[in-house]
């Protein structure tokens, strides 16, 4: 084993094979790294250790970030989990080793069962469910599978007449982004991310065929979204928002239904349903009834915490809760998370 190399994940061709490999996933992959860095106009990097052949058996890829939040590194910024890509698990400590250097306070969001999650250099600031669904089964069996509320809520949609309209077109995502600021807003009294990012991920990922933006139609009208991607055998499903008035509806459920079918017609072998918080447990439930398996996200600190600074936490609080008024213009609160959505991370 040779020691630790750094290398740029968008275009190195060792990150590149360690993404495709059995320990990569969406949010450590190439393209969605080039489109988070894109669009917010971070610089990203990756510590890779080679065997004595040359061959990769691990990595890890960061963002150093010093903004006036103040600097930090973190592994990846606006990405559910981006855990160590690691073929052998003795390339932990080289690592570990380089990201935690450079005096910078470490942030690393995981699943639990990485070496990662049980390192004594790092602490735990907070964990959230995960969960995803095995897409190996025919449709029919996985219908079957599903807790009879999902079936029953999918079986409201159709006779509501909800119309569901899978595209790979620019768009959609532009008609899913409209949605999405007016979720974020009304229910959660939340910026957005800027219509920029998405379309930074529909440029990353519609060269391979590799995103889906499903909406639900009333009438001819979107009332709720979703915006999926693919990465190797896995179907993610990353942002979804809907019209509350809608909800008895239950476009929703057909949305993830119509992409479920969708991804087992492709042969897919997974659905992944992202992370959920652990103090949203309405959300936790309904992932659970989609015959999914249930895992851990950690967040992980390492080299004290975040030089947060109290007054700009506060002030991005009131600035955000002014923008989210509901008296405000939603295309004002769309230009103002492209103006601020950055400092989040």
């Amino acid at each position: 084993m040779t020691g630790t190399t750094r290398v740029d994940p968008r275009t190195d061709s060792r990150w590149s094979a360690l993404a495709r490999g059995a320990g990569g996933q969406l949010f450590t992959s190439p393209p969605w790294i080039s489109a988070v860095c894109a669009g917010y106009g971070f610089e990203p990097a990756a510590s890779v250790v080679e065997d004595r052949a040359g061959v990769p058996t691990g990595g890890i890829a960061w963002v150093d970030v010093d903004d006036l939040r103040g600097p930090r590194r973190v592994a990846l910024p606006f990405s559910d989990r981006a855990d160590p890509v690691l073929v052998d698990p003795d390339s932990w400590p080289a690592l570990s080793a380089d990201a935690c250097g450079g005096g910078l306070p470490l942030t690393v969001r995981c699943l639990d069962t990485s070496p990662a999650a049980h390192d004594p250099r790092f602490t735990v600031a907070g964990e959230a469910a995960w969960h995803v669904t095995g897409l190996e089964r025919s449709v029919d069996e996985l219908h079957a599978a599903f807790r009879s509320q999902t079936r029953r809520n999918i079986a409201t949609a159709e006779r509501a007449g909800v119309e569901v309209v899978l595209s790979d077109e620019r768009e959609a995502v532009v008609a899913y982004h409209r949605l999405h600021v007016g979720l974020r807003k009304r229910k959660y009294r939340l910026l957005a991310q800027p219509l920029d990012f998405f379309d930074q991920i529909w440029k990353a990922f519609a060269p391979a065929d590799g995103i889906r933006t499903a909406l639900a139609l009333v009438g001819g009208r979107p009332v709720a979204g979703a915006l999926y991607l693919v990465w190797q055998d896995t179907l993610y499903y990353k942002f979804g928002a809907s019209e509350a008035e809608t909800l008895p509806l239950r476009p929703n459920d057909a949305l993830h239904w119509e992409a479920i079918r969708w991804a087992s017609a492709r042969g897919l072998r997974s659905f992944d349903w992202g992370l959920s918080d652990l103090d949203q447990p309405g959300l936790c439930a309904y992932k659970s009834k989609w015959a999914s398996v249930e895992g851990r996200i950690r967040t992980l600190r390492a080299g004290g915490p975040p030089a947060a600074r109290p007054d700009v936490a506060q002030t991005l609080r009131t600035v955000t809760d002014l923008l989210t008024d509901p008296s405000v213009p939603d295309d004002v609160t769309a230009r103002a998370g492209a103006a601020l959505y950055r400092f989040f991370c």
